[in-house]
């Protein structure tokens, strides 16, 4: 009975060791936990990315499928990893806690690229190899090959989406935001995952891609099942030493109940006085109430305020969430909602980043990669030029632009999440006029050169770093997208939905890529057989003509975007203006 005044500022609140205890502040967390987490994160951003950017050469080189066929699989592959982050983000928040789900996870990634390794390896599982002589006759692979290579993608995709969606929470789950010293080594935590995951994806796309290329991929896949394997083992190794944290429940769930109850209380007349609808509280638990920013009443979609009608015939104290809701649940709820117009027009960024890793990979197979007489540059190693231009557009910022902005302007803050995303999406256009203007040029010399009808390995007499611009651009833009999409959710989501956060995020990544496979479809149906875009053989098609759609239909999905962003209040701002409104009227 007398250990809990021992321990008092000791323990970490609201937070267990591995055997259910207070977690020891000396003995849990920290650096040395989130240093394995760190270590963990670099092997399976190894992995991922060393699958997903190299992925759309061993479709077309190995699968012999064409290139609008294969940009499909990759960008399906892609979205559908990061769409399941949301269906991780659930069970983790739901039933089993984050660290459950990134072990269970974990292992369901590493079954997925031993899958695909193996798959790699046995001959009858692609087709034989084109005849030099008649590269035309190459016979693409049949139902069942690509069947068990679908089968091992979506296995590894899963394990991806469930693994990433809590992560990084998991991450931060190792600090104490209560206290001062934690708090500040929290936000370095922050600065070192987004190093460590950009240090992984820059060996993947160099070294990891170049063995794939050069030594095979039965060697380059196993190299990634052995670096997921090694991640598993680096976090399992902490096991005793982590903080764990216990389950909210997911956000989503209180989404689903507050419409559900706003739905069956439809018919009833809401009350003048909000005061008179049931809030936290009316509740008994403390702690939920504890937990609970309380929020002024909004005027706005009052449709769901229905949800926290008292029913006078029910006890407030015996409800079901799916029966009512507290209002300041259904002002969380609205919070999200007046976010949807900003999180659907960041969409388009991640349809043209998409290109990154599809289109402009297969322009790079056919342009000159030579350095020196014997060293050539692996097609899929041009995206580390994107992710290089990540890494030097934000120190530049950080260092030269801003502080040049605070002379000029007066203004002792950097951009606001809004300006950093619509500064993205500008950029995103002009990585695709880039895009197509060099495209055009590339296809005017294998005219030029007569290369339109001879084998798609061809190699057109033009530098493959005239491509360097379009990494470059849409990576500049990436950074500000990132940080302004990452910032935006984390700030405007509600107190007690910050898991929601990365799922919105997400969720842009997963639409953009999964966009990027409608519009080839859609492209493709449309030129038709005469005049195609697209082609199996990009020297004979006019893919020029599709980064200027993209360029066309990012300009306009930046106007919307700027008229959305220019009618978003800040959550901050509302609240100081709805709480002054109620002062004002107290006083009146």
């Amino acid at each position: 009975m007398n250990t809990l005044p021992q321990t008092q500022g000791q323990t970490v609140p609201d937070a267990w060791d591995s055997k259910g205890r207070p977690a020891d502040r000396s003995k849990t967390g920290g650096w040395a936990t989130s240093a394995m987490i760190l270590g963990s994160e670099v092997c399976e951003r190894l992995t991922t990315m060393g699958i997903a950017v190299n992925l759309v050469t061993y479709l077309t080189g190995t699968m012999h499928l064409g290139s609008a066929a294969s940009s499909n699989i990759v960008t399906n592959f892609v979205g559908t990893s990061f769409m399941l982050c949301l269906f991780g983000g659930f069970v983790a928040d739901t039933f089993i806690g984050r660290y459950l789900t990134i072990a269970i996870f974990g292992t369901i990634e590493a079954i997925g690229v031993i899958f695909l390794a193996i798959s790699t390896k046995i001959p009858s599982l692609h087709p034989p190899t084109c005849s030099q002589n008649s590269p035309n006759s190459c016979k693409p692979a049949n139902s069942l090959q690509l069947a068990v290579l679908y089968a091992a993608l979506y296995i590894l995709a899963l394990g991806i989406g469930g693994l990433k969606s809590s992560v990084s929470g998991f991450g931060s789950d190792q600090f104490d935001d209560s206290n001062e010293e934690e708090k500040e080594q929290m936000v370095k935590f922050f600065s070192w995952f987004y190093f460590f995951i950009s240090m992984g994806s820059i060996l993947a796309v160099t070294i990891l891609v170049y063995i794939q290329d050069h030594l095979g991929r039965a060697w380059g896949y196993s190299i990634c099942a052995g670096a997921i394997v090694a991640a598993l083992l680096v976090f399992l190794s902490g096991t005793k030493k982590y903080r764990y944290k216990k389950r909210v429940g997911s956000p989503l769930t209180q989404i689903a109940a507050v419409f559900v109850a706003a739905w069956r209380k439809r018919k009833l007349e809401l009350p003048s006085d909000s005061s008179l609808l049931y809030n936290v509280n009316d509740l008994k638990d403390q702690d939920v109430t504890n937990k609970k920013q309380m929020l002024p009443h909004s005027k706005q979609f009052r449709l769901l305020d229905k949800a926290a009608i008292k029913d006078p015939n029910t006890d407030v104290n015996v409800v079901r969430k799916w029966d009512i809701s507290t209002l300041t649940d259904v002002e969380e709820v609205k919070l999200v909602i007046r976010m949807l117009p900003i999180w659907a027009t960041t969409i388009m960024f991640w349809t043209v980043h998409a290109q990154m890793v599809t289109f402009s990979v297969s322009q790079a197979t056919t342009l000159k990669r030579h350095i020196g007489k014997s060293f050539q540059i692996p097609p899929a190693s041009l995206t580390a030029f994107l992710t290089g231009s990540i890494l030097i557009t934000i120190p530049i910022y950080d260092r030269i632009v801003l502080p040049i902005r605070r002379k000029m302007f007066n203004k002792s803050q950097g951009l606001t999440p809004l300006q950093s995303i619509g500064l993205g999406l500008v950029l995103s256009i002009c990585g695709m006029v880039a895009a197509a203007v060099i495209d055009l040029k590339r296809t005017r010399m294998a005219h030029l050169h007569d290369l339109t009808h001879s084998s798609s390995k061809s190699v057109i007499p033009m530098s493959v770093f005239w491509l360097v611009p379009q990494f470059f651009v849409v990576g500049s833009g990436e950074a500000f997208t990132y940080m302004g999409q990452l910032d935006f959710f984390l700030r405007e989501c509600p107190k007690g939905m910050k898991t929601m956060s990365t799922g919105l995020f997400l969720s842009t990544l997963s639409l953009g890529f999964f966009f990027s496979t409608l519009l080839v479809t859609l492209v493709q149906k449309v030129t038709g057989h005469h005049h195609p875009w697209l082609t199996d053989n990009i020297n004979q098609g006019k893919l020029y003509n599709f980064y200027w759609l993209l360029a066309f239909l990012s300009g306009i999905n930046l106007v919307i975007y700027l008229f959305c962003a220019k009618r978003y209040v800040y959550k901050d701002k509302r609240l100081a203006e709805q709480v002054t409104e109620l002062e004002d009227a107290d006083h009146a």
